[in-house]
């Protein structure tokens, strides 16, 4: 049986295998050759989905008649050895980015992200980790309805049991196991849909493979081989809806840790990579020097985390992520868990704010070359449906449901955020602490100022509050509100007071 997504551009085969195996996931692998218009071949691994079903799921980059071919480790198997087909797959006319533009990648000088057609791609995710797991249908698709109007980019999200999601509704795991581990094919089929539906919405699907924060979650106790067993089964399940991969969740990956995740990342992507994947490090932690070589590593990410001690803040500021970015080989930064509203801080033990998120999301886009953040609510990420505590997060404060913080404040600056990065030469930004002649900062980390310079001299500069004094005059230059997403005239000259003490955005040449 065959079918073809026309929306999403997904094609997809099922096979019988004609015997059945003791371990379908280690007895035998099959993957499937795709040949198409000009010459093109494309070869995707299929996946088991219980029993003797084996299913293929692909994308293909280019419109017109695609035939395929199957090839199976077991030659003896006459349900999957051998098996042909042909489909046609008609050009696109939708507004879909990853279908317009093409996958993600790395830009030529390692600075941001690209599609494949060299179209800049502005990583703005939402922090969804339980969203695939625990939504319902109808409230997904809500859910991602809301965010991609908001102009959001992408969904992080976990697609295994792990300790805020130890099994789903019907009792059951992504696996069994803490070694040799098998596969439960149905903990997947249940939410298939949810996967594909953050790319019918025209968002970038980030699934965490492997969540590796604690004792209780796969990516700690699991040994290589089978993190990578798991990774591979979920990349043969969802790479047609062409994801940016998250490896490891929360995790530590540097020195002796380095090894394992190295193992794996080599053994999932290839040496040479080719698939756009990240890590999500644990907070406070720069995994750059272990793993920079990494060719399967498309970007750096990390976690500024949830401090608010002057230690934390300066971290974010001055740490490793804006101090080492020009270290060869040069690859794009994302902070990919700033503070979370509503979420209690480690250190004052009061809920981030609406306006203490969106300092950090703007620190994060300027400290380094501009490339994209994400942005988390307390109520989003465990996927609330009633207020209360997060499962096996008791120091994180109450959280409210979904849907009150679908629409938070801070929500609604990350709207503001992107209307004013998506109008502007966002791809050119480069850190520029040099044009300031004070910064408040270095008294007080509450109130860094941050300074960044385009490629054709304009400049971007966020303050929390403080007056700007800049090395340089500015002529007709202007202010956005990130609170409300107006525009006002600021002036000329080398010194901007902000007119409420609030945080604004000074822009000029």
């Amino acid at each position: 049986m065959q079918t073809f997504d026309p929306f999403l551009h997904v094609f997809e085969a099922t096979f019988t295998s004609s015997h059945q195996y003791t371990d379908s996931i280690r007895d035998v692998s099959l993957s499937v050759t795709f040949s198409g218009p000009g010459g093109a071949q494309v070869t995707v691994p299929a996946f088991w989905d219980g029993g003797q079903t084996w299913r293929v799921r692909f994308s293909p980059p280019t419109a017109g008649e695609w035939g395929y071919v199957t090839h199976v480790s077991d030659a003896n198997n006459t349900g999957l050895h051998g098996q042909t087909g042909v489909f046609s797959a008609p050009a696109y006319t939708g507004d879909l980015p990853l279908l317009c533009h093409g996958r993600i990648r790395a830009a030529a000088d390692g600075t941001h992200l690209v599609h494949a057609d060299g179209t800049p791609f502005f990583w703005l995710a939402d922090t969804a980790w339980n969203g695939v797991l625990k939504a319902q249908p109808a409230d997904w698709e809500a859910y991602l309805a809301e965010r991609r109007r908001q102009g959001f980019t992408a969904i992080q999200s976990v697609i295994t049991h792990w300790r805020a999601f130890p099994q789903d509704a019907a009792g059951e795991m992504a696996f069994t196991g803490t070694e040799n581990i098998r596969i439960n094919p149905a903990f997947y089929r249940r939410f298939d849909d949810k996967v594909a539906a953050i790319a019918r919405h025209g968002l970038v699907p980030s699934p965490v493979l492997v969540w590796a924060c604690t004792p209780h979650d796969p990516g700690y106790y699991l040994p290589a081989a089978d993190c990578t067993i798991l990774a591979q089964y979920e990349v043969a399940r969802y790479g047609a809806y062409r994801p940016i991969w998250i490896l490891g969740g929360d995790g530590e990956y540097r020195s002796e840790h380095a090894r394992k995740w190295i193992e794996t990342g080599r053994a999932v992507f290839g040496e040479s990579g080719g698939e756009a994947v990240t890590m999500h490090p644990r907070g406070i932690n720069w995994p750059g020097e272990d793993l920079r070589d990494e060719k399967w590593l498309t970007f750096h990410s990390y976690q500024s985390g949830h401090g608010d001690s002057d230690e934390h803040l300066r971290w974010l500021q001055s740490g490793p992520p804006a101090a080492n970015w020009q270290i060869a080989p040069v690859k794009p930064l994302i902070n990919q868990e700033p503070n979370y509203e509503d979420h209690l801080a480690y250190h004052s033990r009061q809920p981030f704010s609406a306006f203490q998120v969106r300092r950090a999301l703007y620190w994060s886009l300027l400290v380094s070359p501009t490339a994209g953040v994400t942005y988390g609510h307390h109520g989003i990420w465990p996927w609330m449906e009633a207020a209360g505590v997060p499962a096996d997060h008791p120091n994180s404060g109450v959280a409210p449901t979904w849907r009150e913080a679908l629409q938070s404040e801070g929500a609604a600056g990350v709207v503001h955020l992107s209307k004013f990065f998506t109008a502007i030469a966002w791809h050119s930004l480069r850190p520029a602490q040099h044009l300031l002649t004070e910064q408040p900062g270095d008294a007080d980390p509450n109130r860094f100022i941050a300074a960044a310079q385009g490629a054709d001299g304009g400049i971007v500069v966020y303050t929390p509050g403080d007056p700007i004094h800049l090395t340089r005059s500015l002529t007709d230059a202007s202010w956005y509100n990130p609170r409300t997403g107006d525009w006002s005239y600021a002036g000329s000259g080398a010194e901007f007071t902000p007119s409420d003490g609030q945080d604004w955005v000074l822009c000029g040449e």
